[in-house]
């Protein structure tokens, strides 16, 4: 036989790895049937960060957002290098406490959004040096 039709195991942490890649010859001379519909497994870090030097993970403590579906003790996960957008739900830090509300941005007027009516909404004026937009919510984990 030869060695050309073998394929042997070689990956490496990517998307490049295929079904070609996986060594399937077995003692008996056969691969089992089910080895062609086998796929390697899913991958939370490709899947769900973008730019891992700058995504956190964070977990939830408000019910600001509960009517969006994020809700206590949930993990978001947050990139720093996204630019907020309007109706994005972001992590806000104002007057030293990190808030997650949804960002709303009318002509220059900011304000903080949450889902609940027992929360208001914040305005935040050109004047205010306590805003700081300190990343966006990409993803939230939350158990069934």
């Amino acid at each position: 036989m030869h060695q050309d039709h073998f394929y042997f195991s070689k990956y490496d942490g990517t998307r490049r790895f295929s079904q070609q890649d996986i060594y399937s010859a077995k003692a008996t001379g056969f691969s089992a049937a089910s080895d062609d519909y086998a796929e390697r497994g899913i991958d939370l870090n490709e899947e769900l960060i973008n730019n891992k030097p700058a995504t956190f993970f964070m977990r939830v403590n408000s019910d600001a957002l509960k009517e969006s579906g994020i809700y206590k003790e949930d993990i978001v996960i947050v990139d720093r290098s996204l630019k907020p957008g309007n109706g994005k739900v972001i992590i806000a830090i104002l007057h030293g406490d990190m808030l997650i509300r949804r960002y709303e941005k009318i002509n220059n007027s900011i304000r903080l959004l949450a889902d609940s009516c027992k929360l208001a909404a914040i305005p935040i004026d050109n004047t205010c040096e306590d805003f700081e937009v300190w990343g966006v919510v990409t993803y939230v984990i939350h158990k069934l």
